[in-house]
């Protein structure tokens, strides 16, 4: 990995959250009325450094890539869809470009590893290959693409922020990744693929029995099965470039003190991999939501995170970090805006 990688990431301020703790406290409210929304007003306040939190503009990068691996019968869908909904983001017609817009918020969509040769209109290409290795047969990348992909995330988080940002939010796009994740998710947390594995793009019980043999197969392959396995070999072994770069845009964004509003069960195990590889980048994530995919809790407890919402999602493309959004803006709304007692001469708790 670059040097860059494992650079330390500055804590949040305990200073500006202690004040927004004391803020919240008076406030005209019962203490902890407000529940979660308290807790993320106060969270954003340490990271931002500020008294004042705000998540208004909030970037969404969509890193997207092909897997080699689906040729072994793991999606329903066949490859020819990540490029099909490329064009698809660039003309608006995505669930999180209707959600960008609504939002208010840029979308910027990146080829990251696509099977695509050609320049997509609306798209940003950045990419060492066009998908991965089918990696139940060999290795899915080389450490050199890894990180090549690593650093087209690192790319995409300046340019997407260059302009400022209260926070990022980052999603992904690749038939196959599920599989692609699952197996990383095994690998880095020992779980078994018969608790990992999930539908994916809806295959169904056979599907996911079909799943869980490839991957079963593959992690005895890479030698992944035990214990104290890298992450670069994980990556490189059954990774993919999407979420090889969402990890280098995760950690990026924690370096230069963006917190990061992570996504469902693609954007969750990449998280993982960049708290494994540089474990200060883990106080700037903030969790979106709980998906439907069966891994995906595995994750959020193995990171020990504490998602905003519950929706029963599995679509990915960032749609379940950009519907906690608003909770987001609605939380700073409440901290900045409401009176205190004193200042609306409201009697404060007796005892």
């Amino acid at each position: 990995m670059a040097n860059w990688v494992d650079s330390i990431c500055a804590a949040p301020s305990e200073a500006h959250a202690k004040r927004a703790l004391q803020r919240q406290a008076e406030l005209t409210k019962p203490a902890g009325a407000l529940g979660d929304l308290e807790r993320l007003a106060i969270d954003l306040a340490g990271l931002q450094r500020t008294d004042r939190p705000m998540a208004l503009r909030a970037p969404i990068i969509v890193f997207a890539g092909d897997h080699g691996v689906v040729a072994k019968g793991v999606s329903a869908y066949p490859s020819d869809v990540t490029v099909q909904m490329l064009h698809n983001f660039a003309r608006g017609g995505a669930a999180i470009s209707v959600l960008a817009r609504e939002l208010g918020v840029p979308l910027v969509v990146v080829d990251a590893g696509t099977l695509s040769q050609h320049q997509i209109q609306g798209v940003v290409t950045d990419k060492p290959r066009c998908g991965t290795r089918d990696f139940s047969e060999e290795a899915a990348l080389t450490s050199s693409e890894v990180m090549q992909a690593v650093e087209c995330g690192r790319r995409a988080l300046r340019r997407a922020t260059a302009e400022g940002a209260d926070l990022v939010i980052l999603g992904e796009m690749g038939i196959g990744n599920t599989t692609s994740a699952a197996a990383m998710a095994c690998a880095l947390t020992g779980q078994r693929p018969e608790l990992v594995v999930g539908d994916g793009t809806g295959v169904g019980e056979a599907g996911r029995e079909r799943k869980v043999n490839v991957i079963k197969h593959a992690l005895g392959l890479h030698d992944l099965a035990g214990p104290g396995v890298k992450v670069e070999d994980v990556l490189a072994a059954v990774g993919g470039l999407e979420i090889a770069a969402l990890m280098g845009a995760i950690i990026a964004s924690a370096q230069n003190g963006l917190p990061v509003l992570i996504d469902g069960f693609i954007v969750s195990v990449a998280a993982l991999a960049a708290a494994r590889i540089n474990p200060s980048c883990r106080a700037w994530m903030i969790f979106s939501h709980r998906s439907a995919e069966r891994g995906h809790a595995l994750v959020l407890e193995e990171l020990e995170a504490r998602p905003i919402l519950d929706l029963g999602l599995r679509l990915g493309e960032g749609s379940g970090a950009a519907l906690a959004l608003p909770i987001l803006r609605l939380s700073c709304a409440l901290h900045n805006g409401m009176a205190t007692f004193a200042e609306a001469s409201v009697s404060g708790r007796i005892a």
